[in-house]
């Protein structure tokens, strides 16, 4: 059965000066011939985050080497590695004035890092330009290269995400070759590679996953000192992927953001449009300012 959108689920738009924001930040990304998962995943919050000059840069290209049944991101084979991208992210940020950057990327099976060198490299770039703005970088799994990982933490980021995407029974259905497993070994070791860098892990729920499921799936997060957690609502992107199973309430988010600060997170961001990279500087600070007390 396919579920109705309820009234509380709603996207605001902008005007006045922060819809001229929002057409700055674009003529910007175009003008360097850049992507966003904001656009290319069709994000909800776009117009939000755009309007307050907040954009999470997406790198190695448009089109991914996966298919997962819940993303719009383009699926195929890259044709090709833009070794300059990393100097065109860090003009873009700087030009945007940025204080927190995000930085994300489609999978690129086809790499034998899987980008890792690309990332690192855009990290130092950044940092180049903007000293005193902080990073995240959202990474794929490097299909369990963990010299790639080291890669990118040796690049020392301020904050490490790596999406768990769904709970451990829906992991195989929802998500193409990525393994429930294999996310928390990642969220593991990088840890293990920096321990003063907090790590990060969105979960998206509304695909038939139970209660209970999402619950286990935070003490999972907390077992491998996980220190943000972001849970939103899955939206249908086309109707080749996956239907929505239930829409959850506010009032249920706002009990998941209760149970996730029970277990030991330093922030939980829960909500319907939320998505991981919703209010990132926000939690970087947090996480940041929890693993300092626990020394």
């Amino acid at each position: 059965m396919i579920q109705r959108k309820p009234e509380w689920l709603k996207i605001n738009l902008v005007s006045g000066e922060e819809l001229n924001n929002f057409r700055e930040l674009k003529q910007t990304m175009r003008g360097k011939t850049l992507h966003t998962v904001c656009e290319e995943a069709k994000c909800p919050n776009i117009h939000e985050c755009w309007a307050n000059r907040t954009a999470t840069f997406m790198i190695l290209g448009d089109i991914c080497t996966r298919a997962c049944r819940f993303c719009a991101v383009k699926t195929g084979l890259p044709t090709e590695l833009d070794l300059a991208e990393p100097g065109r992210v860090a003009e873009a940020a700087e030009q945007m004035g940025l204080k927190h950057v995000v930085v994300t990327s489609v999978a690129r099976d086809d790499l034998a890092d899987g980008g890792a060198a690309v990332f690192a490299e855009t990290i130092r770039a950044i940092r180049k330009r903007l000293p005193f703005s902080t990073v995240e970088v959202l990474i794929p799994d490097f299909m369990g290269n963990w010299d790639a990982l080291k890669t990118v933490m040796d690049a020392k980021p301020d904050v490490l995400n790596h999406n768990i995407e769904a709970v451990r029974r829906l992991s195989d259905r929802v998500r193409a070759r990525a393994k429930y497993e294999r996310t928390l070994e990642l969220l593991r070791r990088s840890k293990e590679l920096q321990p003063s860098i907090p790590t990060k892990s969105s979960l998206m729920i509304g695909v038939g996953e139970t209660f209970a499921e999402i619950l286990e799936t935070m003490d999972d997060l907390r077992a491998v000192d996980v220190n943000i957690m972001t849970i939103g609502q899955y939206l249908q992107p086309t109707k080749k992927h996956l239907q929505v199973e239930k829409y959850y309430h506010p009032d249920e988010f706002k009990q998941l953001k209760e149970e996730g600060m029970k277990r030991g997170f330093s922030h939980v961001e829960a909500g319907p449009l939320v998505r991981s990279s919703y209010h990132a500087h926000e939690q970087a600070n947090a996480a940041k300012q929890q693993i300092a007390g626990s020394r």
